[in-house]
């Protein structure tokens, strides 16, 4: 019997990563930085470079920052796959939310390193609001934190006490 989750869900954080650094690719090879292209009323395509964290918390910080959420993401990696090999294998949610966090994270994590700031392309915008610039990474993050919350907030609840949680019971018999 399983007592943890196939690496297999591991792939997943793979074709994050994949897809990710792709577009990036596709970005920084056919645009400048600050290039917009429209694509719909309310969506662009833009070439922007955030060297702080979501939202650019920090990114007009004087560069220690890059240092700071590389190693948070290091940190932040370590720790979800830790948790996720502690999921019990019928579990479905909470693997499928941290192994897209990874991913995002691990993508993200390569632009630190390589460039020293995150490549982000998706802008939405409606009239002159714009929600901040991200990536696929980014996407891939926020829907993991989202199953994350879904789970712990309507599915957590409705467990028995001891269901799936990988531990047997002992009375000492």
């Amino acid at each position: 019997m399983r007592t943890r989750p196939s690496a297999y869900w591991l792939l997943l954080t793979v074709a994050v990563v994949v897809i990710d650094q792709y577009t990036k690719r596709l970005i920084t090879a056919r645009f400048e930085l600050f290039d917009r292209v429209p694509v719909t009323p309310f969506f662009d395509l833009v070439r922007l470079h955030n060297t702080g964290a979501a939202f650019s918390f920090l990114a007009n910080a004087s560069g220690w920052q890059n240092w700071f959420f590389t190693g948070v993401a290091l940190l932040v990696s370590g720790l979800i796959l830790w948790w996720f090999f502690r999921q019990p294998p019928d579990r479905i949610v909470v693997p499928l939310g941290l192994v897209l966090v990874l991913g995002g994270a691990i993508g993200n994590l390569i632009d630190r390193v390589q460039q020293g700031y995150v490549v982000d392309f998706f802008l939405f915008y409606y009239e002159r609001w714009s929600f901040p610039a991200f990536n696929v990474a980014d996407s891939a993050i926020t829907a993991g934190v989202m199953l994350l919350l879904f789970d712990g907030f309507f599915l957590e609840g409705r467990r028995p006490p001891d269901a799936g949680d990988g531990v047997t019971a002992s009375n000492g018999t």
